[in-house]
């Protein structure tokens, strides 16, 4: 074979091997419900976000690839602290989409791997995510008010709850006599109490607010404290109503 054809041979095989290999593709995403932001949170290749714990991650590979080229795609997540890096990662699966719930403070790394495979010419081809996702779950917080005034006045209408990546919570609100009136769990803690039972106002006085939590860095919470129902105050009155 003369040198020309050689060159046109070596240059059929690389046109031909380019449409090979742009002929499949990956778009990896993940995304997570963002307590902050009160939204779904959708992340590419190269994003960065922060969380609060629990964080329920999705990571989606959204393959683009010639089936008739090749016969399957062997994928791979990895998920991992970032001080520690992806030789010791927290999850490594492989299939196409995954879910995994970050619990702990501290930033975490997401890549994803994958194999296009053609078994008859024995084809591959390798793709990966350069820059991967980053995801920073925050420390630990709670906090709480000692008194709600619930007039329909827009001031301290609630007790209000702070919180921040907790990942367990039991907490209960009691009147004098040891009664639960409202359960504090992980789903309901951030919207405080309303001071209603039923729909129906409880009665001005003293109740009992108990929380037992902990947090995403390890921090254990146990609130007990009076906190005190005042109906008839207003921000603007010197003192609370006799009503």
């Amino acid at each position: 074979m003369n040198s020309s054809n050689i060159v046109r041979l070596v240059s059929f095989l690389f046109c031909l091997y380019i449409t090979d290999v742009n002929a499949q593709n990956a778009n990896p995403t993940v995304s997570f419900y963002s307590i902050d932001d009160k939204q779904e949170v959708l992340l590419n290749e190269g994003d960065s976000h922060g969380a609060q714990a629990p964080c329920e991650v999705t990571c989606t590979a959204n393959l683009e690839y010639d089936q008739s080229e090749f016969d399957k795609v062997v994928c791979e997540w990895k998920i991992f602290k970032k001080d520690e890096g992806e030789t010791k990662p927290l999850l490594d699966r492989y299939e196409e989409n995954v879910t995994y719930t970050l619990t702990n403070s501290g930033g975490y790394g997401i890549k994803f791997y994958a194999t296009f495979i053609n078994n008859s010419t024995g084809l591959t081809y390798d793709y990966e995510t350069e820059k991967g996702f980053d995801i920073v779950i925050s420390e630990s917080k709670l906090t709480c008010t000692d008194a709600l005034s619930p007039n329909d006045d827009s001031l301290n209408d609630k007790l209000v709850i702070e919180c921040q990546s907790l990942v367990k919570v039991s907490g209960v609100i009691k009147n004098r006599w040891g009664k639960t009136l409202h359960v504090f769990t992980l789903e309901n803690i951030a919207d405080g109490w309303d001071g209603k039972v039923n729909g129906k106002p409880v009665k001005d006085g003293a109740y009992i607010l108990h929380i037992d939590a902990i947090g995403s860095d390890g921090l254990h919470y146990r609130i007990k404290k009076v906190i005190s129902v005042i109906s008839g105050y207003n921000e603007s009155d010197d003192s609370p109503s006799d009503i």
